[in-house]
């Protein structure tokens, strides 16, 4: 992706943000983010994943995104296989390196295994000119990434699931493909094997 092409994908996010500025959803009064907004930085960060990264031995992640899963693939327009996590992960750092964004933590998951680190779950804001947009708004309405869903399936995010929804119709990004492994129905599969 070029610079040009990251430049018109941050100012069509502008205007879908601006469209939605007026709609405050319910859901996101349960969410307050703390006072302790950070700069992610733009040396020592580790990305794992398209909505994930490691700063100063800490675990970070997207609020309500849910990237590709790296290891999944979808076949280009020149009938090559690419790994769809890699390319989710690929946009996450240019948008990082590119708008040099600031995040505030929402909340902290437990940590998987006894004596592992958490992860922080953030909220990001990219800053392009005076303008402060959502990351995880940018990465779902460009196509790069998606809402993510409870375990109950509803989105923990639902505004989140609009642009999802938007960006499908849209055919954008990751959408373009037909056999993109949508994030969501992978994870879904997976836990059901396990039931």
């Amino acid at each position: 992706m070029t610079r040009s092409n990251l430049g018109a994908i941050l100012v069509f996010a502008a205007s879908v943000l601006a469209a939605l500025a007026s709609h405050t959803p319910a859901t996101a009064q349960s969410v307050q983010p703390s006072s302790h907004v950070f700069a992610v930085p733009q040396a020592g960060v580790t990305f794992l994943t398209g909505d994930s990264w490691q700063q100063a031995g800490q675990t970070m992640r997207l609020y309500g995104v849910q990237a590709c899963i790296r290891g999944t693939t979808y076949t280009d327009k020149s009938g090559q296989k690419q790994d769809c996590g890699a390319v989710s992960l690929a946009i996450l750092a240019a948008i990082v390196k590119d708008t040099k964004p600031t995040c505030a933590p929402v909340a902290q998951l437990m940590a998987p295994a006894a004596g592992g680190p958490s992860t922080i779950l953030v909220i990001c804001s990219a800053h392009i000119g005076n303008n402060a947009l959502d990351v995880g708004t940018l990465l779902i309405t460009q196509g790069f990434a998606f809402a993510a869903m409870a375990n109950t399936g509803k989105p923990v995010y639902l505004p989140y699931s609009l642009e999802e929804s938007i960006a499908q119709q849209s055919r954008v990004g990751l959408w373009a493909y037909a056999d993109m492994p949508h994030p969501n129905r992978v994870l879904f599969s997976h836990s059901a094997k396990r039931e």
